[in-house]
């Protein structure tokens, strides 16, 4: 699903970039641009980044 229309970013291209080291919002936004054009998917991002390194916790347990 796409989560930055602007930037055509989707829930799975956030998800790569928080397994690849990216470990907050700031860090997807420089990996991927999402949140720089109209803002409005910035909450969104930060659920999927959140959601993204629970679930990497978990795994680790």
């Amino acid at each position: 699903m796409f989560v930055c229309l602007c930037k055509a970013i989707s829930d799975k291209d956030i998800e790569e970039a928080v397994h690849a080291g990216a470990e907050d919002f700031a860090a997807v936004q420089q990996r991927l641009g999402t949140g720089t054009g109209c803002g409005t998917c910035q909450e969104f991002t930060q659920e999927v980044i959140t959601q993204t390194l629970a679930s990497k916790l978990g795994y680790a347990a």
